[in-house]
């Protein structure tokens, strides 16, 4: 048989809304080497603009709908695909997707299996753990985002440390604004004069903790209040909204929905808020830092391996809202601290968070599996690497 010149890849999620771990897909598929790799992106369900990202690179894509829990059909489309696909690597974003892929792949000797850690997954069910250690204890490769991610991926499966692989996520960086341009767009905002303003961007689910912000900005006098604005939607939307009034924060407050235009919301804030009980290794600060919109997050997961405390960013203890209160009456009343935080975040992001550095680190991990994996199940005609 002869030999391919690039190695197939198949990057399979469950789901391809707006998210972290959808984003660091499309920069991912994107950056690959194409003389090197041959790419291709499949998904279960929840289309989003990312995925037209995708098809504009140029890159194939399958959806693929899973319409039960239990979906013999959809099981056998599956194994049809990846036979089809001849794919050397089939690399899963999620726990569902590696599930499935995992149970074809006695039936696939040829393929080479990389899961993925991309949180703590500290809300796991006993049983979910069971199918992660099952997953992870047959993948070729493990990839976190985050150290802290990995430390407690191999714990619970009971692998050791060095069989999960870090590579951080990767953030644009785009070139600063202009003090007309980001004038234009407070102005567009409507944001009040005088005031510092801080920015939650993400989903308002429970994990994010976003009523803990909501209870310490109450905790400060109305002329210590930050302005605060909050970009994202989510099953919590009317329970905030409805605290906010509670707590008589009206004017200091504004909820804008679902947004497509973070970045620029960044650009104009004064710092960005994140008190999650747990992170992966957060995309939305690292999209600040890039930006220079010092962070304020919870001291979870990986964002101390992200915000180093007092030099480019400020961490509190988790669900602390006296802490929480403290920080946010700090950042809004010193511009030069804002400034200086803002700085170091924005090099630190350039120096060691880049896209580039997340693909190039991605695809030494692939040429290590490969290795691995044809060691052990050996394929007549395999791709060059």
């Amino acid at each position: 048989m002869a030999e391919r010149s690039r190695t197939r890849v198949l990057v399979v999620s469950d789901e391809m809304e707006v998210g972290g771990s959808q984003r660091q897909i499309v920069h991912l598929l994107r950056g690959l080497d194409r003389t090197r790799w041959d790419a291709e992106l499949l998904y279960f369900r929840q289309r989003s603009f990312l995925v037209d990202e995708v098809r504009a690179a140029g890159l194939a894509i399958h959806e693929l709908p899973k319409r039960h829990r239990v979906d013999g059909r959809f099981m056998w489309r599956l194994l049809m695909l990846l036979r089809r696909g001849r794919y050397d690597i089939v690399h899963c974003y999620s726990l569902t997707a590696e599930l499935w892929v995992r149970a074809l792949l006695p039936l696939l000797p040829a393929c080479t299996f990389i899961a993925s850690v991309r949180g703590l997954c500290l809300h796991h069910t006993p049983a979910q753990w069971r199918q992660k250690r099952w997953i992870v204890r047959r993948a070729d490769a493990v990839i976190a985002n985050a150290r802290a991610g990995a430390a407690v991926t191999a714990a619970r499966a009971h692998l050791p440390r060095e069989r999960v692989s870090v590579v951080p996520n990767g953030v644009t960086l785009p070139p600063p604004l202009d003090p007309a341009q980001r004038t234009q767009l407070r102005a567009s905002l409507a944001l009040p004069d005088g005031r510092a303003c801080g920015l939650f961007a993400g989903r308002l689910v429970a994990i994010k903790n976003v009523a803990l912000l909501l209870r310490a900005l109450a905790q400060l006098a109305p002329a210590q209040r930050p302005y605060l604005l909050l970009a994202g939607s989510g099953p919590l939307d009317e329970a905030l909204r409805a605290q906010a009034t509670a707590l008589a924060l009206t004017d200091d407050v504004r909820f804008l929905g679902e947004r497509d235009d973070a970045q620029a919301l960044m650009q104009c804030a004064d710092f960005l808020v994140l008190c999650s009980r747990e992170e992966g290794l957060s995309n939305v600060v690292l999209e600040a830092m890039a930006v220079g919109c010092p962070p304020l997050a919870s001291a979870v997961g990986g964002n101390p391996e992200l915000i180093e405390h007092e030099r480019n960013g400020l961490l509190f203890a988790d669900d602390d809202a006296d802490a929480l209160a403290a920080a946010l009456a700090r950042l809004g009343a010193d511009p030069a601290l804002r400034l200086r935080l803002g700085a170091a975040a924005r090099t630190d992001a350039q120096r060691d968070f880049t896209i580039e550095a997340m693909v190039r680190g991605t695809e030494a991990v692939y040429l290590q599996a490969l290795a691995r994996h044809r060691a052990h199940f050996p394929v007549e005609g395999a791709a060059h690497v």
